[in-house]
């Protein structure tokens, strides 16, 4: 797995210059590329959400695209639309933003619920349909979407479907006063993102999402995401608990992160590490449960604690 961990450090480094102190996201946005899963990034506005995806498009040397979410966008702002050509007599199709390899949705949950679903088919099946017809998005492709949190004024809660469709969800908080110094450092003559250069090329994003497939992951292991998946439905504090796909994100994030730290095998630690990224944003919580001011980390956190971790032995035996 040395390939896996020698491509992640060249991204890390190189967004480094752009971001300080935020390593452990864009540990987490590499793990979501490298599985071709999409990331929703959830924080107040100003700790840098749009700089990270816009960091991370540079450094993978992709296309690019970004989309302002207002209340007034339309669905076929995004995917596109067929235009009637006088001159030939025909419909003729003009590709919307979406037809990229990285979408930045910036403040997504700004737009009504019906141009948030316009984003459904392309994230689950990489393609668009308009006038009945699929077209195909360009591969590998990725939105990075970010949203404010919803008791933000102007902002509509994303639908569980759609949030079930991204693999994980960041936070960035807010820097250290040492890191904000740094930040101001760096800004002073002109933003770094300015003079940032990719580090990949795409022979190496395709090496390093073939490759992450082929880390292990033991049946106990297996078995192990498995419970922790049914213990989100069996919560007494959660109204809807997570799905069967969000067992396999969990699972491939797990592969993509161990893969990343050069091991050639998941461990309980990288499923244990993952689960609130992967399932938190996906469950639905109780509203007395939120009344008492308990999040979905927290209940993630309670499921770990009441589900038995695989033992070193039973994984060996295997």
């Amino acid at each position: 797995m040395t390939d896996i961990a020698v491509i992640g450090r060249k991204v890390r480094e190189n967004v480094r210059r752009v971001l300080v102190g935020r390593e452990r996201a864009v540990e987490l946005a590499l793990v979501a590329l490298a599985c071709e899963g999409h990331i929703l990034i959830e924080d107040v506005p100003g700790v840098g959400k749009t700089t990270l995806a816009r960091a991370l498009a540079v450094s993978l040397g992709l296309e690019c695209r970004r989309i302002q979410f207002t209340p007034d966008l339309l669905p076929s702002d995004i995917t596109g639309v067929s235009v009637y050509n006088q001159r030939t007599g025909e419909f003729e199709f003009r590709p919307g933003p979406v037809f990229t390899n990285i979408l930045l949705a910036d403040e997504i949950n700004r737009a009504t619920p019906r141009t948030q679903a316009a984003l459904l088919e392309c994230m689950e099946e990489r393609q668009v349909s308009v006038d009945g017809i699929p077209r195909p998005v360009p591969r590998p492709f990725l939105v990075m979407a970010t949203q404010n949190p919803v008791e933000y004024e102007g902002t509509f809660p994303l639908p569980e479907a759609q949030l079930d469709r991204f693999m994980l969800c960041l936070d960035l908080g807010y820097p250290t006063p040492d890191e904000f110094i740094t930040i101001l450092e760096r800004v002073r003559v002109r933003h770094p993102l300015e003079n940032l250069r990719p580090v990949l090329v795409p022979e190496e994003i395709q090496t390093l999402q073939a490759q992450v497939k082929e880390v292990r992951c033991e049946t106990s292991l297996k078995r192990y995401i498995g419970e922790i998946v049914a213990a989100t439905r069996q919560h007494e504090e959660i109204a809807l608990g997570a799905s069967p796909r969000a067992g396999i994100a969990l699972f491939k994030a797990a592969q993509a992160l161990a893969g990343l730290r050069g091991r050639s095998y998941v461990i309980p630690e990288d499923l244990k590490e993952l689960a609130g990224p992967v399932l938190a944003h996906r469950l639905v919580l109780k509203p007395e449960a939120r009344m008492r001011g308990l999040d979905a980390r927290q209940a993630v956190a309670q499921v770990l604690a009441r589900v038995p971790v695989p033992t070193e032995e039973v994984i060996h035996a295997e």
